[in-house]
């Protein structure tokens, strides 16, 4: 530490007080030559002045040495200690030889410090010397810095560094965890979706009306395709599909959510053989998986009814559609953890089994559509008729064994179809059903007793109501004809007047009874219902109209339920296609029973009957060209009008709707013809004979063993 400086004192020689600044420049007295002190004292680091020590050093017995001037070694021979010198009047050598005094300066030496690794503190510029020195304050050495403290403090750190990675991994392995390794699976995961197979569609003796085949599909996955016009052109001709049209589906590109696209159909229902073709090419980025596809082996077979499904075996039309969650099944899937397109073993595999989808045991018989519908499409190609139908109905249980549509479709080429020619017409096929509708007149007098078996009225050859007139094809000339002739001539005067004594409430109560203004639900998606016109809308003419079938809308299935009513002792039931759903495991579910109300008892139905018979039998009538040989036959001919959108359409509906054995019907057919022109009796019945023949034919029942009864027409 360097030596603490004095501030000079006055005093006399030997004690520690020095002359004044003042005192020294008025002392003309030299220097001692000797090095000796007069005139002027020189103080040690330590406070003594030199003639002290010297005084003190002669006591001792040691000779004085000589004083070094500044820069050299002190007496101690120390050159890190050297003294304080205070020269007052003293002069050096050069002044003692002639150079004037000069006022005495103080020289003071500071102690030089040991070399040390740390660099030497900055001077401060020495401040300018005072009339009067003051006292300088100590001067401290800057603190070094401890090595202890920043050890601890590294420590410190790197402790607290670890610490936080510790608890980081803690939360990572044990908190996150699930949700980094959820997240990585899933980017691992690969999904095949395994298709349930569709139920089969089967007609009432089990043969297979519709069902699936096994198949592949071709897929692509574009992100390991480099050359798609290459890949594109291996698979053009096995797969029946342009080169171009393949290449822009295999090329890489995004999907919607952003990320690459993996997965591609090439084509779906490819047979077994040709997608194994295919495999055999080791095609990068092509593979193939299980599908199926849906046949109808009888190709235009029930097609309409039938109906379509899509490449996604999702019902389209027809019972497909009405029927598509019994028969869809539920698909199963195979999940797993995939690298580099392969099954990682030991990885997570998940497997869910498919559940087949049930099948439809039909009340079809697949005998009976064929020739209903064959004699059907006959009979249109002779006319040169657009649209017809016509329906068998089961006496009792109003199962439907056969419903032809014209024109049909090839099931296998439905794309190439128009889509009107897929419509089932049966419940499609809007009409005014004519004088078809007569029978539910009929029936309705006489279940209210307006009418009885032998009533008898004056028919006119015609009857003006609102501005439209009436008139009939058999002339009366205004005679009393009896109901069977009314029913056999289909006289429009006769029904209108006795409609006119029914009134309008009561008989729009029985159309609905018959089923008439609402789908028979028997199972197709689409189905018409029809529409009646409520009394309070019926004006003038509407009481002449409605009575005899027109300003009425009907389908073919309604007014065949209809007649069903008549021929089942009066009891209406509702039509149905589907007699049992076959689960996967083959257990049998009947469906929910038909809707069943009395509509006439069975004395009025049996009435009916009779009366209805004479449609057949009687000279002259409209219907004798729909008898059939050895069995009695009971029914109606009408001429109405096709409707699209309420509006009527060019060319008129030929009706006639059917029951034999007429004693005991066992079934039903009702056959409508849109056509250029021309009757029920004329076209609609023909074919309707046919069918009914067949149908007793095959189902063996045996002719009527009592002949129909004879009718007058015009009793006296």
């Amino acid at each position: 530490m360097p030596p603490r400086s004095e501030e000079p004192r006055r005093g006399t020689t030997g004690s520690r007080r020095g002359p004044s600044r003042a005192d020294s420049s008025a002392d003309p007295r030299p220097a001692d030559s000797g090095g000796g002190i007069s005139g002027a004292r020189a103080y040690t680091p330590r406070g003594r002045s030199i003639g002290e020590r010297r005084l003190g050093d002669a006591r001792a017995g040691r000779a004085e040495p000589r004083r070094t001037p500044r820069g050299e070694r002190s007496r101690s021979g120390d050159p890190f200690r050297p003294a304080l010198q205070v020269l007052s009047g003293g002069q050096s050598g050069a002044a003692r030889q002639g150079n004037p005094p000069r006022r005495t300066s103080v020289v003071r030496t500071v102690p030089r410090r040991a070399p040390s690794a740390d660099p030497p503190p900055r001077r401060r510029p020495p401040r300018p010397t005072s009339a009067r020195p003051t006292r300088r304050r100590r001067l401290r050495p800057p603190r070094l810095a401890d090595p202890g403290r920043r050890l601890r403090l590294g420590t410190a750190l790197v402790l607290t560094l670890f610490t936080v990675i510790g608890i980081r991994l803690v939360v990572l392995q044990v908190v996150e965890n699930p949700d980094y390794a959820g997240a990585g699976l899933l980017d691992r995961l690969k999904t095949v979706v395994l298709p349930a197979p569709r139920g089969s569609i089967y007609d009432r003796d089990g043969e297979v009306l519709a069902h699936s085949i096994e198949t592949r599909y071709v897929f692509a996955d574009p992100t390991q395709i480099d050359d798609p016009e290459a890949t594109a052109q291996a698979l053009s001709e096995p797969l029946g599909i342009p080169a171009s049209e393949l290449a822009d589906q295999m090329r890489k590109r995004n999907q919607s959510n952003g990320d690459e696209l993996e997965f591609t159909y090439l084509k779906r229902g490819v047979d077994v053989d040709l997608a194994q073709q295919i495999m055999d090419l080791e095609l990068e980025g092509i593979g193939s998986h299980r599908d199926e596809r849906r046949e109808v082996p009888g190709g235009d077979l029930a097609a309409n009814l039938i109906g379509i499904t899509s490449q996604e075996m999702v019902g389209l039309e027809g019972l497909e559609a009405g029927y598509d969650k019994v028969l869809a099944g539920k698909d199963g899937q195979q999940r797993y953890e995939a690298g580099w397109g392969a099954h990682i073993p030991g990885g997570f595999s998940e497997t869910t089994e498919a559940k087949p989808g049930s099948s439809l045991c039909l009340t079809i018989d697949r005998d009976l559509q064929y020739v209903v519908q064959a004699k059907l499409a006959e009979a249109m190609a002779a006319v040169n008729g657009s649209t017809a139908t016509a329906v068998v109905l089961e006496v009792g249980t109003s199962e439907v064994l056969a419903q032809a549509s014209y024109p049909t479709y090839d099931v296998a080429n439905w794309q190439d179809s128009d889509p009107a020619d897929r419509d089932d017409v049966a419940t499609g096929f809007v009409v005014e059903p004519g004088s078809v509708h007569k029978a539910i007149t009929f029936g309705a007098a006489l279940q209210e007793g307006v009418i009885t078996p032998d009533t008898t009225l004056p028919v006119p050859n015609s009857i003006r109501l609102g501005g439209t007139t009436f008139a009939d094809t058999s002339r009366a000339d205004g005679r009393r004809m009896s109901l069977a002739g009314m029913m056999a001539y289909s006289s429009n005067v006769g029904t209108i007047a006795i409609a006119d004594q029914l009134g309008p409430d009561r008989l729009i109560d029985y159309q609905k009874r018959f089923g008439l203004g609402e789908p028979t639900g028997v199972g197709l998606l689409g189905e018409a219902s029809g529409a009646l016109l409520p009394a309070d809308e019926w004006s003038a003419s509407s009481r002449g109209s409605v009575p005899i079938g027109h300003s009425v809308d009907a389908t073919a299935i309604q007014m065949a339920a209809a007649y069903a009513t008549i021929a089942n002792d009066g009891t209406y039931v509702a039509p149905r296609l589907v007699k049992e759903v076959i689960g996967p495991q083959g257990e049998r579910t009947t469906p929910e029973a038909p809707t069943t109300r009395e509509v006439l008892t069975p004395e009025t139905a049996a009435e009916l009957r009779t009366i209805l018979e004479a449609v057949t039998t009687v000279d002259g009538a409209t219907g004798l060209t729909a008898a059939v040989p050895g069995y009695r036959v009971a029914g109606k001919s009408g001429t109405g009008a096709r409707l699209v959108d309420g509006r009527k359409q060019p060319g008129e509906v030929a009706a006639f709707i059917g029951m034999a054995p007429a004693e005991k019907p066992r079934y039903v057919i009702a056959v409508f013809a849109h056509t250029p022109g021309g009757g029920g009796g004329d076209i609609a019945a023909p074919v309707f004979a046919d069918m009914m023949r067949f149908t007793l034919q095959h189902y063996r029942v045996p002719p009527s063993k009592v002949p129909p009864p004879n009718f007058d027409v015009f009793p006296r």
